[in-house]
C-alpha cells in the first residue's frame, strides 16, 4: 500500500468483524418500542384530557411549553403537533429504556404486568421530580392528594401498556 493510501476496512480485512444484520427479533423489539411509546403517549395524553377537562390541544401545547414555555399555549396547530410529536419521541424513549431493561432483567418480559405497573410508579416520580422541574416551565411539584392519585393512575396504565408491547413472545404471563 502507498504512503498516505487510506485502507478500507471490510469483513476480509479485519479478522473478527461481521456484518451484522437486522433480525426478526430484533425488528420485533424495535417495534414494541416504537409502538408501545406511540400507544402509551397517546393514551397519557387522553388520560391528561380526562383528568385535567382541558380538550388534547392544550395538553399537547402543554407538552410542548416544556421546550418553549408559555408561548407555546399561542402557537396554534404547528406547535399543538410538535408538542404532540416530543410526547410521542418521550414516550418511545421511556419504552425503549424498559426494554433494554428487560433484556437485561428477563422477568420484566414474563412478569410485564406487575414489571409494568411498577415501571409506572418510576416513570411518574422521573417525570414529576426530574423532567417537569427542569423543563421550561420550571414546574415545582406541589403534593395535592387528588392530583397525585390521578396522575398516578395515568402512569399505572402507561407502565402496563409499555411492558405489554415488550413482553415475551410465548405470551406466558
Amino acid at each position: 500500500m502507498a504512503p498516505g493510501a487510506r485502507r478500507i476496512l471490510t469483513d476480509d480485512t479485519v479478522p473478527g468483524l461481521e456484518q451484522r444484520s437486522v433480525t426478526p427479533r430484533t425488528r420485533s423489539t424495535l417495534a414494541g418500542v416504537v409502538v408501545g411509546g406511540v400507544v402509551a403517549g397517546t393514551v397519557d395524553i387522553g388520560a391528561a384530557w380526562v383528568i385535567n377537562g382541558l380538550g388534547p390541544l392544550v395538553i399537547v401545547e402543554a407538552v410542548a411549553s416544556g421546550l418553549i414555555g408559555s408561548p407555546a399555549f399561542h402557537g396554534g396547530a404547528v406547535v399543538a403537533l410538535r408538542g404532540y410529536l416530543l410526547q410521542c419521541l418521550m414516550s418511545v424513549l421511556i419504552a425503549g429504556c424498559y426494554v433494554v431493561a428487560a433484556i437485561w432483567l428477563p422477568a420484566l418480559r414474563t412478569r410485564w404486568i406487575a414489571a409494568g405497573i411498577a415501571y409506572g410508579v418510576v416513570v411518574f416520580a422521573v417525570m414529576n421530580y426530574v423532567v417537569m422541574p427542569l423543563s421550561a416551565v420550571g414546574h415545582v411539584p406541589h403534593f395535592d392528594v387528588r392530583a397525585f392519585v390521578e396522575n398516578m393512575a395515568a402512569m399505572l396504565l402507561f407502565g402496563p401498556i409499555v411492558s405489554f408491547f415488550a413482553r415475551d413472545p410465548s405470551g406466558r404471563l
